[in-house]
């Protein structure tokens, strides 16, 4: 065997054919390692050096595209769960809570007559806003909405979210909440809406807006926001004059609410309504300012509904306007000089007129509660009392102070 390719290294034993022999240089021992394999060693550092720079950079391009200050599309990764409103997460729960209750949310259009001028034809005007479904019982579905939206109408339809028309019963109305309840046709319905707990709510919790603003071919649209403030009292002319004779608990909201939007829902993350939205009490040219009546007030008016066609209230009989609304004009009333508010009796029927009070008359208290306004005094009778009490009524006539009991009955109509 030709053996001339093996040698005999330090150790007295053979080395194969082309493999370097260990060198002992100094006090230790190394590789006699070929310049190849020392360029591979080179390459593959350079290599490990770059990757650790790509993969540092990918942790800081999102830090510093985001605190760029520029005026130009600014380029954002995606958040951490919880991250805020910008957050994928925020998104998919307005996403989620919007799609349980869409298919609860209904357009309401109404026709009612329009005051027929000398010579001109009679017309209808045409009222829209929102509704939700709240209710399903064999083949009947109950829809709450503003009462304002229905008042004085003729004719009612709601209109489903897949644009089908359904002829609508009015089952009773309230104006002093500005609620009412509507019956229709339950066939193909199979959605109704949950109410939430407004009386958890907390400023600056998120708030989704959900109807048909400016009934825009009766096409729903979604807007968030937030609470602005939990329960806000807000004054409101119940009888339509301009006169401010009630008041309101209602939630404030940033979440647009338009004309059209009325009845519709105001919503929470987990799809819950906790808010009807109402835009009757909107309009003061501000901008950021929506109203929705609480969900835990409007339940036990929507349920009376149901049951009797309105809400019972007491009733005391008299027709009213403010003494403080009128500058001058008062000389007839012959009141003291120390007499400088109360409610003037512009009509009395039924308790009222019974127990002997009459035009004129100015009322300054009701039992032992002093009244200076309409809305004094509804608030006393609507909130203090119950039908079938009794109560005490001091007035003045022709300058003289005088007293009368009555006893309450139910309001059938606003006084």
């Amino acid at each position: 065997m030709d053996m001339s390719f093996w040698s005999n290294d330090e150790f007295g034993g053979p080395s194969q054919p082309g493999r370097k022999r260990l060198k002992n240089l100094y006090s230790g021992w190394r590789l006699d390692k070929p310049r190849s394999l020392v360029m591979k060693v080179i390459g593959l550092v350079i290599l490990v050096v770059l990757l650790l720079l790509a993969v540092s950079w990918l942790f800081i391009l999102p830090f510093f595209l985001n605190n760029q200050n520029s005026g130009g599309i600014r380029l954002m990764t995606s958040a951490p769960a919880g991250a805020g409103r910008g957050s994928a997460s925020f998104n998919e729960k307005v996403i989620l809570a919007a799609d349980r209750v869409k298919p609860a949310v209904v357009s309401v259009i109404s026709l009612s007559p329009e005051e027929k001028t000398e010579g001109a034809k009679a017309q209808e005007m045409l009222g829209l806003g929102s509704g939700i479904i709240f209710n399903i019982e064999g083949k009947k579905a109950f829809v709450v909405t503003n009462e304002h939206v229905i008042e004085g109408a003729t004719n009612v339809e709601v209109v489903l979210t897949d644009g089908s028309r359904r002829k609508a019963k009015l089952i009773g109305e309230d104006r002093v909440t500005d609620l009412a309840v509507l019956e229709i046709n339950s066939k193909g319905i199979d959605t109704v809406a949950n109410f939430g707990d407004s009386d958890r709510l907390k400023a600056g919790e998120s708030a989704i807006a959900i109807g048909n603003p400016l009934g825009l071919g009766y096409s729903q649209t979604i807007t968030a926001g937030i609470i602005s403030v939990p329960l806000r009292t807000v004054p409101v002319s119940l009888n339509r004059d301009g006169q401010m004779d009630w008041e309101v608990d209602l939630i404030q909201t940033d979440a647009a609410i338009n004309r059209g939007n009325s009845g519709g829902a105001l919503v929470n993350l987990d799809g819950s309504v906790i808010g009807i939205n109402s835009l009757k009490v909107t309009d003061f040219g501000v901008e950021g300012l929506g109203f929705a009546i609480p969900s835990n007030h409007a339940i036990p008016i929507i349920n009376s509904l149901l049951e009797f066609g309105r809400v019972k209230r007491p009733f005391i009989g008299v027709s009213t306007t403010d003494l403080s609304a009128y500058l001058e004009g008062t000389e007839s009333l012959m009141l003291p000089d120390d007499v400088e508010r109360g409610i003037i009796v512009l009509e009395a029927s039924g308790p009222a007129k019974e127990a002997g009070l009459q035009t004129g008359d100015l009322i300054t208290r009701l039992d032992e509660r002093e009244v200076g306004t309409t809305l004094e005094l509804r608030k006393y009778l609507y909130l203090e009392k119950k039908i079938g009490d009794q109560v005490e009524i001091r007035f003045y006539r022709e300058g003289k102070r005088s007293a009368v009991i009555l006893t309450l009955v139910e309001r059938k109509a606003l006084e």
